[in-house]
């Protein structure tokens, strides 16, 4: 027997309504890497759920508004992700390797929504350019705060060090994706977080600093 249609299922059966959010984004997520934004359209979203549109609409009134709230979603993960790898241990070694493993773990888990955050055809929007910053920012602020302490350095040194650490993370993840995967993602995670640990370790801490 084929395979019901999409169409075909049963639409707007009643789900507690953050269920039902969570179903939507799910759908919504599958449509925007598959179709990307602007080809996308809510009755494609609304028939991927298998609900009728005005329950769509219950929850978001607009495509762009439901787009925003997937960005938000997978940011808040990735940035929870590094508070976590530098709250879990204080050897630095070990943190730089765990936020490393935050991204590329991210990567291999959640690979159609990181796509949504780095590939968005939709970065002119204010809105989607703000929640991509914010996901650099946040991330790269926590490390920051590590470089501070240890070494002493100024703020805005700091944070261009953590910038460079999160951006060479952010844009290995993207071309492991891609072109890399022969290797495993542990490999990938070592080679990556041994090259970032053997610049950062070459700045010395504030007690040697000061010794």
């Amino acid at each position: 027997m084929a395979e019901a249609s999409t169409s075909d299922r049963p639409r707007g059966g009643r789900l507690p309504r953050s269920a039902r959010r969570t179903q939507l984004l799910g759908a919504a997520l599958d449509v925007f890497v598959e179709r990307g934004y602007h080809a996308a359209s809510m009755d494609d979203i609304a028939d991927e759920a298998g609900v009728s549109k005005p329950v769509l609409y219950q929850h978001f009134p607009s495509k762009l508004e439901l787009y925003l709230a997937l960005l938000d979603s997978s940011v808040d993960t990735i940035v929870a992700g590094v508070d976590d790898a530098l709250a879990a241990t204080e050897d630095n070694k070990a943190r730089m390797q765990a936020t490393v493993d935050v991204l590329y773990s991210y990567v291999s888990t959640s690979e159609a929504a990181f796509r949504l955050v780095f590939e968005s055809d939709l970065t002119s929007d204010p809105g989607v350019r703000a929640r991509i910053d914010r996901m650099t920012s946040e991330t790269a602020r926590a490390v920051a705060t590590v470089i501070r302490g240890d070494t002493g350095l100024s703020t805005v040194a700091s944070e261009l060090l953590a910038v460079s650490l999160v951006g060479m993370a952010q844009i290995g993840a993207r071309y492991w994706l891609d072109n890399a995967r022969t290797l495993s993602k542990d490999e990938a995670v070592d080679l990556v977080s041994r090259l970032g640990w053997r610049g950062i370790s070459g700045i010395p801490l504030t007690d040697d600093a000061s010794s």
